[in-house]
C-alpha cells in the first residue's frame, strides 16, 4: 500500500516511510511518555525539553505525540494519564503532519536553493521563525509547540538565536529539542531545558515499528537476528541496512579499511557505489559508518587506558565530521570525499 505523504520532504526523508509528524504509532518510550503526561497533569511541564538518544529510535515521533496530547487536552486537570494514538483521519492530525497547524512549528534543515537539496545545518533564518510564531496569539489558549529537529544541526548563530527564545518563553509554550548528542549543544541551552534520555528500542518494539512502517524484517531467522543486532534499536538504521544497501556498504568499508594499497581498487568501487548523483542516502550511510568506526575504535582505546590513542582518534572523528559538513555545504566532489575518508580511516587505525 502506498503511503499517503502529508509531511513536507526533509533532508532525511526515506521513501515510503512516514515522517515523525505523520506517524500515528509510537513504539517504546512508555516510561518517558508516562512521565511527561504526569508532569502536564500536575501543571509542572517544563517550558523546554531535550529528547536525547541515538538516531532513529523515535524521539521526534514522541515529540509530535506529546504535541497532540497537549493540543487535544488544553486543560491539564482533565488530561488522561497516558497519550492516546492520534486519529490519522482527524483535521488536527492532518494539519500537524502537513505543517499547517497554527500551534505547532517544526524547524529542521531548510532547502538549499542552489543545489536543490538541503542545507547541512539548521540556519538562523529557521530559528527566527520562532519569534513570528510566538507573536501570534493563540485564539483558544492552547499550547504552542516548537520542535527543533535535530537541534544538533544548529549552527552557532542559530543556537544563539534559540537561546534568546528560551530565556523568556511565553506561557503555555513548549520547546522540544530533538538531540542525538547532547554534548553538541551550548551549555547555556542545556541548562534551560529538562533532558529526557531515550534508550534504543528493544527487539520487540523495533520489529513492531518496522512492520508498522511497511518495512518488515526478513522472515529468515538468522537474517532477522543479524538485522536486529546491527540496527542497535534504531528503526532508521534497520531500514537503511535492509532497503538502501546499508549492510553491504558497511561491510565493504570495513574490508577496505586496513588493506592499504591492496584495497585501492575496492576503495574506488565503493566510492562509485555511494557517490553517484542519486545515491545521497548511500553517501550518508557511508559517512555514518566511517564516523562509527572512529568512535568505536576511540572507545576501545579508552577502555584499554590508551588515552593518547583515544585522543588522536577523537580528533580524527571531529576532522571527519568537519569534512562531511564541508562536502555537503559546498557541494564538493563526493567521490574524492569518499576516497579521502578511506585514507583518513586507514591513517587513524594505524595510530
Amino acid at each position: 500500500m502506498m503511503l499517503e505523504r502529508l509531511a513536507p520532504e526533509q533532508h532525511d526523508t526515506l521513501d515510503e516511510v512516514p515522517e515523525p509528524s505523520e506517524n500515528p504509532h509510537l513504539f517504546g518510550h512508555e516510561q518517558a511518555a508516562s512521565m511527561l503526561a504526569a508532569a502536564y497533569r500536575a501543571g509542572k511541564l517544563p517550558h523546554a525539553l531535550i529528547l536525547a538518544g541515538p538516531v532513529g529510535i523515535g524521539k521526534a515521533t514522541l515529540a509530535f505525540h506529546l504535541a497532540h496530547y497537549l493540543l487535544t487536552n488544553p486543560d491539564h486537570r482533565t488530561a488522561p494519564e497516558a497519550f492516546t494514538a492520534p486519529n490519522p483521519q482527524s483535521a488536527l492530525f492532518r494539519q500537524v503532519a502537513s505543517g499547517a497547524h497554527p500551534g505547532v512549528l517544526h524547524l529542521t534543515r531548510p532547502q538549499n536553493d542552489k543545489t536543490k537539496g538541503f542545507k547541512s545545518v539548521v540556519t538562523v533564518d529557521e530559528i527566527r521563525k520562532v519569534s513570528r510564531f510566538l507573536s501570534m496569539t493563540s485564539h483558544d489558549g492552547s499550547y504552542r509547540v516548537v520542535v527543533v529537529d535535530p537541534a544538533d544541526d544548529m549552527n552557532t548563530n542559530a543556537a544563539n538565536a534559540l537561546l534568546k527564545n528560551l530565556e523568556e518563553p511565553p506561557a503555555r509554550t513548549l520547546f522540544i529539542l530533538i538531540v542525538h548528542a547532547p554534548g553538541s549543544l551550548l551549555p547555556t541551552i542545556r541548562s534551560r531545558c529538562q533532558t529526557v534520555r531515550l534508550t534504543p528500542l528493544d527487539d520487540e518494539s523495533l520489529l513492531s515499528a518496522l512492520d508498522s512502517a511497511g518495512q518488515p524484517a526478513p522472515d529468515e531467522p538468522q537474517a532477522r537476528a543479524a538485522l536486529v543486532e546491527r540496527a542497535g534499536g534504531s528503526v532508521r538504521a534497520a531500514i537503511l541496512l535492509t532497503q538502501y544497501g546499508g549492510l553491504e556498504i558497511a561491510e565493504a568499508l570495513d574490508r577496505v579499511v586496513g588493506n592499504g594499497h591492496a584495497g585501492i581498487a575496492a576503495a574506488h568501487k565503493l566510492a562509485d557505489a555511494v557517490a553517484g548523483r542519486d545515491s545521497s542516502i548511500q553517501f550518508d550511510i557511508f559517512n555514518r559508518r566511517a564516523l562509527d568506526l572512529l568512535a568505536d575504535t576511540a572507545s576501545e582505546a579508552a577502555r584499554n587506558s590508551d588515552l593518547p590513542r583515544a585522543k588522536a582518534l577523537s580528533d580524527a572523528w571531529h576532522d571527519a565530521q568537519n569534512a562531511i559538513s564541508e562536502t555537503e555545504t559546498y557541494n564538493l566532489d563526493k567521490k574524492q570525499h569518499v576516497l579521502a575518508m578511506i585514507d583518513r580511516l586507514n591513517a587513524a587505525m594505524r595510530m
